[in-house]
């Protein structure tokens, strides 16, 4: 269901670039010199579609590192809660086996001759003859 749903979504997505690629191919001047407008010293000559694709994939990476910085904290204590819980788990793990060691297995009784599970052998609950 989840490929269906990204294939429903990436499909016509995908169609909509090319379509807009055919559409802009003509070339444009992108200029990185705020003080000469008339004839810049640093300038690029590209087709449109091109450079809105480039500016669109540099937001993509700006904003996932953006949120990837904004989500350290989180990482970080999650990094230290899970030491924490390895080293609980291994102080557990140690403890059952110290207490292991120390308790010595219970004598069993036997169990009295002539009496069963329910008293006396040859009777059921209700002290009837079997």
């Amino acid at each position: 269901m989840r490929k269906f749903l990204t294939a429903l979504i990436v499909i016509p997505l995908g169609l909509l670039l090319v379509v807009f690629a055919v559409a802009n191919r003509h070339f444009v001047t992108v200029s990185f010199d705020p003080f000469v407008s008339s004839d810049p010293s640093l300038s690029i000559t590209m087709p449109l579609f091109l450079l809105l694709i480039l500016v669109a994939a540099l937001g993509v990476v700006a904003g996932g590192l953006a949120v990837w910085f904004g989500q350290r904290h989180w990482r970080r204590a999650s990094r230290r809660h899970e030491a924490d819980a390895r080293a609980a788990r291994a102080e557990l793990a140690g403890l059952q086996a110290t207490a292991a060691a120390a308790r010595s297995d219970p004598q069993r009784l036997p169990a009295p001759v002539g009496v069963g599970l329910y008293g006396p052998v040859g009777r059921d609950k209700q002290r009837a003859t079997l």
